[in-house]
């Protein structure tokens, strides 16, 4: 599937594939990556992974995602239980992959830094999705 076939996800059509796909443990050597965590490409598992889908909106020159994160319960970028939100950073940047071994939802971003490129994964916990968006 090409990046421009790939179907652009909403925070149920999310939750309804991590219910299909429930977060288990790993058997695929990805880890539990129940928070944001940073995966060298050769850790990726390319072979056994599949997109499915993205949370980014197309590029069509409109307004540029937001880079404010959602922590209503005083979460952090790197809490396990921090609540996924499509419509916040760093949600908004992610491609939705399926394992073929482990049978869990992924998501995938890559992180630009100064003088890095960073690719970084969460597994999707369908309880922890939802469809908060941005005021304003």
């Amino acid at each position: 599937m090409s990046f421009s076939e790939t179907p652009l996800l909403q925070a149920q059509a999310l939750k309804a594939l991590a219910n299909k796909h429930p977060a288990r443990a790993c058997t695929c050597g990805m880890g539990a990556c129940t928070a944001w965590e940073s995966v060298p490409g050769e850790r990726w598992p390319a072979a056994q992974v599949t997109r499915v889908g993205s949370l980014r909106a197309p590029d069509n020159f409109g307004p540029e995602p937001t880079y404010e994160e959602f922590h209503p319960h005083k979460t952090r970028y790197d809490s396990p239980d921090a609540p996924i939100a499509p419509a916040f950073f760093p949600y908004n940047r992610c491609d939705v992959f399926t394992c073929g071994q482990c049978d869990r939802v992924l998501l995938k971003y890559t992180e630009y830094g100064g003088y890095y490129v960073d690719d970084r994964v969460r597994v999707v916990q369908a309880d922890l999705v939802t469809d908060a968006q941005p005021q304003g």
